[in-house]
């Protein structure tokens, strides 16, 4: 050690020969050595905060026990839908069996509704349905006509003309439009409606009465099919312009493209690919329509003068259809009618069980087509 302390000391360092070589201070070794215990420490903390490797999940297709329950939940409300209209279908069954018995098919084919008690008091009842269902069909079929070139044509118009803003107005229009009463539609058909109704019936008779159709016994034209059909179109066209507007919306973007490149106008576009595409989609959407109409009461009843009698002509001041004969009938029925509108109501039930199963069944098979 020389004079200035430390700084006079030299250190071999032959003891670390290739890795050290040469002389160091004390002031150096500190150094160093206050290097080495740092790197110690972090080389500690790094290895304390590397967390040990978990085990290997095993793989397995069992499901958790949470998702057992939620599925069990999903699938009971899923479920409940059905089992609410196995109900309803059996409480008709139940109620109207006597009828179906006593009449057999032909509660389904037969043209007389009538009850008769002779003078002992005995009660002969003959039931048959079919004038309400021609009924049923011709008013139903009224509205379809009126309704799906409109419903069409909005759906159209909302899928490649309307502007965003506009677009987002009209679609909650049209929703409101399938959520409102049909009392409410029964009301405006009779007090706004029927009058311009009225004016075109004299029009259509005028120019096509020639046609039986549209022929009159008498010279009467308000609470007519006519006018029944033209309410129920305006309460399908919500119905018919969503499932259109859905399916036209899912038009293969490839297909509209090259029709695009090849020259095709917006127009030449929805003809030549998307209304084929759509075709199986307005149709489901047409039949959905139609179950709606089929079991519509209080809209028929409020513009529809109710006579159980065959009427093919639509201008005539006649007719009526299944659900608006049971609203007519019920309150001063007896047992046994009672007994035959429950019947009835089975049958509507079924038919208009039929129509929507089928329109689901063509919407589906659409959908996946195009997919």
């Amino acid at each position: 050690m020389g004079q200035g302390g430390c700084h006079g000391l030299r250190v071999e360092a032959g003891g670390l020969p290739g890795i050290i070589k040469g002389s160091f201070t004390q002031s150096s070794l500190s150094g160093l050595l206050f290097y080495t215990d740092w790197m110690k420490d972090a080389r500690m903390s790094i290895d304390a905060s590397v967390k040990p490797i978990p085990a290997a999940r095993k793989i397995t297709t069992k499901p958790r026990v949470s998702d057992q329950i939620f599925r069990a939940i999903v699938t009971a409300f899923s479920f409940s839908a059905l089992l609410i209209l196995s109900l309803i279908a059996i409480f008709l069954l139940i109620k109207g069996f006597s009828t179906l018995k006593q009449q057999g098919f032909g509660f389904i084919t037969n043209f007389e509704w009538s009850i008769v008690v002779d003078d002992g008091g005995v009660e002969t009842a003959h039931f048959g349905l079919q004038a309400m269902l021609i009924g049923t069909l011709v008013i139903s079929f009224i509205a379809l006509f009126i309704a799906v070139p409109l419903s069409v044509l909005t759906a159209l118009f909302l899928t490649f003309y309307a502007p965003e803003r506009v677009k987002k107005i009209l679609i909650t229009v049209v929703d409101l439009m399938a959520a409102f009463p049909s009392i409410l539609y029964g009301l405006w058909g009779f007090f706004v409606l029927m009058p311009m109704a009225e004016y075109w019936a004299k029009l259509i008779h005028k120019w096509l009465g020639w046609i039986y159709i549209f022929d009159l016994p008498d010279p009467i034209y308000t609470r007519s099919p006519f006018i029944a059909g033209i309410v129920l179109s305006v309460m399908i066209i919500p119905i018919i312009t969503s499932v259109s507007r859905e399916v036209f919306s899912q038009t293969p973007l490839d297909r509209v493209q090259a029709a695009y490149a090849l020259g095709a106008t917006k127009w030449g576009v929805i003809r030549a690919v998307v209304l084929p595409f759509g075709a199986g989609g307005v149709v489901g959407g047409s039949m959905l329509g139609l179950g709606r109409a089929f079991g519509e009461t209080v809209a028929v009843f409020s513009v529809l003068n109710i006579v159980f009698r065959t009427n093919f002509q639509i201008l005539f001041t006649q007719g009526g259809n299944v659900a608006s004969m049971i609203i007519q009938k019920w309150g001063e029925a007896g047992p046994s009618e009672v007994s035959a509108l429950m019947a009835a109501g089975l049958v509507l039930f079924i038919l208009t069980l039929f129509v929507n199963f089928l329109a689901n069944a063509v919407v589906t098979r659409t959908v996946k087509s195009g997919r």
